[in-house]
């Protein structure tokens, strides 16, 4: 059958959702050579997927997730995650994850989706578990955490069993130099089903396309965005250049627009100053930030984020009130409080 979808996609025809749970099926079988599975992705990948066929591949492996056991009153709550979908491979340290503790220090019940370094040295499953935190947690564990601390951490291998049947295909890809649309389909598959998202992406053509998927997906209020640094593009917002991103909440409609740096009380920096490294060393960065030690040009990106982050959860009114509350949660202690929370479990 996959041989079928090859021809099709060689042809630019696009795949109906009745194609992609077929395909889908097919990946997620073992007795299918992973030749064939590779070659699919890589065709699938040089047509362009549509939004419409990410949407559907996201909810196919989603309905083969496991799923949290989240109880009424959590499951009733704004859930947020916040996350890049990677890729960019400019090595910053891992602004999202900070970003992700310092919102649950703001009472937002954070559902952190997340993997180990795939194109950077330290994904936030190494980050967190550097800093202490249990990233190995039971579906049921998660649920609790969740509903008690406002945070989870949701490592992906747990809760995507049939992924171990796509990775040899995507290590073909990666062979041949070909990105498939797994690279970007990560933020879509958080098991607990979040109601708010803010994803960053490695180029700003994707902005719109994937704030269209999650909205679509049943997400009530998203921000997909990709910061310009130099001749190059971030998966967050960026303090080095204007911020391209896609915008949906559920009392207004769907926009796009620039944010420009300039908007903020920004200190001068380059690349160079929000560079991370291993595990160790940019769980020591996270610390400092929280610890309001380094109120330096990283400190800078995690107040412009969180401000965001904030502001999709419903948390403030605009991504410059965010930018406050966030600086109030570290400068009181109340980020630090929430991270050694969260290490004593």
């Amino acid at each position: 059958m996959l041989k079928l979808f090859n021809q099709q996609l060689a042809g630019s025809v696009h795949l109906t959702d009745d194609q992609v749970a077929a395909a889908v099926a097919q990946l997620v079988d073992e007795a299918v050579p992973a030749e064939l599975k590779a070659d699919f992705l890589c065709e699938l990948a040089r047509k362009i997927e549509t939004p419409q066929e990410i949407a559907a591949f996201a909810r196919e492996l989603r309905a083969k997730s496991i799923q949290p056991p989240l109880d009424p009153e959590t499951r009733a709550r704004e859930i947020l995650d916040v996350c890049g979908t990677g890729g960019d491979r400019l090595n910053t340290f891992n602004i999202s994850t900070t970003v992700a503790i310092v919102c649950a220090a703001a009472g937002v019940t954070v559902a952190k989706h997340g993997n180990r370094a795939i194109t950077s040295q330290a994904g936030s499953a190494d980050v967190l578990e550097a800093l202490g935190i249990r990233i190995e947690l039971t579906p049921e564990e998660a649920a609790q955490s969740l509903r008690d601390h406002h945070f989870a951490f949701f490592f992906a291998p747990n809760y995507h069993p049939t992924f171990k049947h796509i990775s040899a295909a995507r290590k073909l890809c990666a062979q041949r130099g070909q990105r498939t649309i797994f690279n970007f389909l990560g933020p879509l598959l958080n098991p607990a089903r979040p109601t708010a998202q803010l994803v960053g992406v490695p180029r700003p053509e994707l902005c719109e396309t994937l704030a269209q998927v999650i909205q679509s997906l049943g997400v009530r209020r998203g921000m997909v965005v990709c910061g310009r640094v130099g001749d190059a593009w971030l998966d967050e917002l960026s303090t080095l250049g204007d911020t391209t991103l896609a915008e949906f909440y559920h009392d207004r409609g769907f926009s796009a627009s620039t944010i420009s740096p300039t908007h903020f009380p920004l200190q001068p920096a380059t690349l160079a100053d929000l560079t991370g490294s291993d595990r160790k060393a940019n769980a020591a960065i996270v610390r400092r930030l929280l610890q309001h030690e380094d109120r330096g040009p990283k400190l800078d990106a995690v107040l412009l984020n969180a401000g965001a982050a904030l502001f999709v959860a419903g948390k403030v009114r605009s991504v410059n009130e965010g930018w406050d509350h966030a600086l109030d949660l570290i400068a009181t202690g109340k980020a630090r409080a929430k991270l050694n929370e969260l290490i004593a479990g």
